[in-house]
């Protein structure tokens, strides 16, 4: 602490200023008993060094030293005075309005009891903020996740906001892809393991979070996206028309962000993106550049420039634009060219100048990585920021920069998945992936967490299947921090508890670590706060570094669900009545409508213990239109589940409504389409309805 230090230090000042006068005072007596007599005058020239002469000089020399710290001590106590008087003429003074305002606001505040119950907050909500709006001039790991006025910055980069958002949009497609692909199974005592469960790379984690946290631009007081190295969908508007050279210390990541970006824009689109050759690829995403080449929809891997002249309108072959087609390349100008991106390295560039030159005019944009003489160069620093080399000391704009390990995390949400391994034939009660190489367990355990009943149920119950609601005797508690309704959230999630490093990674994963125990700490103090000024009770436990739910003072909603789950999956009769229990624990999506980012994987967990009990009961229904209701309600929970809507067609075509059947498979086909997750080659939902259903099963 400090104060102890700053007493002592006063303590020996008073002693050094009080000391040295007393010593003096009491020995000497006072330095001045008048002035000498000439005839003591005369003594002294004739003999000064006598014991009288020389104790006064002593006695003189020992005073001039304690004036001198006595002028010291003044002086500074002095500018210390000044310096407050300073600060306190500086500080802002509220104004009669905001005095005002406060003093409305403060009455307020103590005019409300705390006890009162109110309704939850509202499901759009906004999080509390977990970054601050800045100039992320130098993104640097330690300001991972701060949101500039220009983009986002997360550990390993930094990324234009609307670049962000395509980055947010494809994460969303890629679980939505893996809801059409699932194919519900056979219920079974024995768990297995969805390889297709594992949640998406840290990465893209951090850019979504970032993203939520930020204003978005249309928001009123929100900064205005500048420049960037790509502007979707069209590329290059950026960059000079004749391409550009990079260098400097960011050439290579600038190069991996003008790589994941185009191919983001061009993600919708079946023709080739991006256009690289094998020397550049290699440096730019590392020892898996060969693999991951291979499942990047849209990129084309060439040897040299001669193989490029394919992919481009424009190419040297003759198709390019004319010299004399001035008003093709104003429109050209205006519209921005609709090419891939070609990125090549400086020795391809000097050996094919004409070449690079001729496609230049048909690409959305040309980068070389290292000096280019026939055209501009720019010198890239780590944090994006450029500069042209011919002299002009303007800056040029801020690029995309990502580091390999970044890159490759984002790129992971548009890549083709590998093969996936056929699936067991049993489904149980839990479903885990791994981590970063640690089992995850989503789902309770029945022997922990036993069904109450009767007398002994807690007053508090938590739902999170649906809207997210603490309630106390059936009334909703407010939580005033959605971070604490998160944290609330994720360890219902996981009732064998969390540290605080899990904690803080799913709920802040765009923030550096370093500065979140404070953060959770607060969170969790301000939640238990609230709970036992409500209920007077305390549900959260904290022991050996992890936190965890009390089950004897909340029961939570959805350990009733996996309860049910356990049951049903261990039962040995056919009765349906213990998947009928599961479908009826089940009230709606694991925390709906929110967008957390470590939510996705429980949550779709979750959601096909749902639908493996609906696909269970219509299997075991003898009724044909009995299983089509079974069918049916499944797909209004999973409306993008290709093998529920397969069956469904196949049960209305067996007891011949082939135009509900023709409908179900139209609808299906435009749903997929609007979500922009319509596989190419997929057949036409209007051909016969005599053959197999035209629904694919992908």
């Amino acid at each position: 602490m400090r104060w102890p230090r700053q007493l002592m230090s006063l303590l020996f000042v008073l002693t050094l200023l009080a000391g040295p006068p007393i010593v003096l005072l009491s020995l000497i007596g006072a330095p001045l008993q008048g002035w000498p007599s000439a005839a003591q005058a005369r003594e002294w020239v004739q003999n000064p060094l006598t014991e009288q002469t020389l104790t006064a000089a002593l006695t003189i020399a020992a005073w001039l030293v304690w004036l001198l710290l006595a002028y010291t001590v003044i002086i500074r106590v002095l500018a210390r005075l000044r310096a407050t008087v300073s600060w306190l003429r500086r500080m802002p003074l509220p104004t009669p309005l905001q005095a005002t305002a406060s003093g409305i606001a403060g009455a307020a505040v103590f005019g409300v009891s705390s006890h009162a119950i109110t309704a939850p907050p509202p499901p759009d909500t906004q999080p509390v903020t977990a970054g601050t709006l800045n100039d992320a001039a130098n993104p640097t790991p330690s300001d991972a996740g701060v949101v500039a006025d220009t983009g986002i910055g997360v550990a390993g980069g930094w990324l234009p906001r609307d670049v962000a958002e395509q980055v947010s949009a494809a994460a969303a497609l890629v679980w939505l892809r893996r809801r059409r692909a699932y194919q519900p199974r056979p219920p079974g005592p024995h768990g297995h393991d969805d390889p297709d469960l594992a949640p998406l790379p840290p990465t893209v984690a951090a850019v979504q979070a970032a993203l939520a946290d930020s204003p978005s631009p249309a928001e009123p007081g929100a900064a205005s996206a500048g420049p960037s190295l790509l502007d979707p969908p069209t590329a290059g508007r950026a960059l000079p028309r004749t391409g550009v050279g990079l260098t400097g210390p960011g050439a290579q990541d600038a190069g991996r962000g003008l790589l994941v970006t185009s191919l983001l824009a061009g993600r919708h689109h079946p023709t080739v993106s991006v256009v690289v050759t094998r020397p550049v690829l290699a440096p730019l995403l590392g020892s898996i550049a060969a693999t991951l080449a291979r499942r990047l929809p849209g990129l084309a891997v060439i040897d040299h420039l001669g193989q490029a002249a394919q992919f481009f309108s424009g190419s040297p072959s003759g198709r390019g634009l004319g010299a004399g087609d001035q008003s093709q390349r104003d429109a050209q100008e205006d519209t921005g060219p609709s090419g891939p991106t070609l990125i090549v390295d400086a020795p391809s560039a000097r050996d094919s100048a004409d070449t690079l030159a001729s496609l230049a005019t048909a690409s959305a944009a040309v980068a070389v990585l290292g000096r280019w003489p026939a055209g501009q160069t720019w010198q890239v620093d780590p944090s994006g920021h450029t500069r042209p080399l011919d002299g002009n000391r303007s800056a040029g704009p801020r690029v995309c920069v990502l580091s390999q390990v970044t890159a490759t995390d984002l790129l992971t949400v548009i890549a083709h998945p590998d093969p996936a391994p056929p699936h067991p034939g049993t489904s149980g009660p839990s479903r885990n992936h791994t981590e970063a190489g640690r089992p995850v367990r989503w789902e309770a355990s029945a022997q922990d967490h036993p069904v109450r009943s009767g007398n002994d149920k807690p007053r508090l119950q938590l739902r999170v299947l649906g809207e997210p609601t603490l309630l106390l005797d059936d009334h909703p508690v407010a939580i005033r921090r959605t971070a604490a309704l998160q944290v609330l959230v994720f360890l219902a999630a996981h009732p064998d508890g969390a540290d605080t490093r899990e904690l803080t990674d799913a709920i802040w994963p765009s923030l550096p670590r370093h500065s979140l125990t404070g953060r959770l700490y607060t969170t969790v103090s301000d939640l238990r706060a609230t709970i036992r000024s409500a209920a007077g009770v305390s549900i959260i436990e904290h022991s050996d570094d992890r936190y965890r739910l009390d089950p004897t003072g909340v029961t939570v909603d959805l350990w009733h669900f996996h309860h049910a789950v356990r049951d049903a999956t261990t039962a040995v009769t056919t009765d349906a009545t213990p998947w009928k229990a599961v479908i009826d624990a089940y009230s709606g999506d694991l925390a709906a409508r929110r967008t957390w980012p470590w939510l996705e994987p429980i949550r779709e967990a979750t959601r096909r213990h749902v639908l493996d009990a609906h696909a269970a009961l219509a299997a075991a229904s003898p009724d044909a239109r009995q299983a089509l209701e079974w069918l049916q309600a499944a797909i209004r929970i999973d409306p993008y589940n290709a093998d529920l809507h397969t069956r469904a067609v196949t049960a209305l075509i067996a007891i011949g409504d082939h135009d509900a059947a023709d409908h179900l498979r139209q609808g299906y086909t435009r749903r997929l389409a609007a979500a922009g997750i319509l596989p190419t080659g997929t057949a036409d939902t209007t051909a016969s309805l005599t053959g197999q259903p035209a629904i694919p099963t992908w």
